[in-house]
């Protein structure tokens, strides 16, 4: 079991907790963070912009992700969200059994 970290961001809270919740009930991600308000500043079509954005942690398994990707994309209200997964290569034992099997029984 490879276990990942994905980040993704919202533009508010009403769509980080539909996020969030969305994954958990699926099995896809063990837990998410929703993380307090943050500023981000990024160019889109050649502008720079700044948009207030909600981040998403998001511990889950490589093997979750292309579901994962699918699921936060069809809930996402932007067109191209920011979905990003890093492995996590350590952590607690316990931790990561406890992320392995909240993940185990997707439907």
């Amino acid at each position: 079991m490879e276990a990942v970290l994905i980040i993704t961001n919202c533009p508010d809270e009403a769509s980080a907790k539909a996020i969030a919740l969305a994954v958990v009930e699926a099995r896809l991600a063990a837990c998410v963070n929703i993380l307090p308000q943050v500023q981000s500043i990024y160019r889109w079509q050649g502008v720079v912009e700044s948009a207030s954005e909600i981040p998403l942690l998001i511990k889950s398994t490589a093997s979750h992700y292309p579901a994962l990707e699918a699921l936060i994309r069809s809930c996402h209200p932007h067109d191209l969200p920011e979905i990003i997964a890093m492995p996590i290569s350590h952590g607690l034992p316990a931790y990561l059994q406890w992320l392995a099997a909240e993940t185990a029984n997707t439907p």
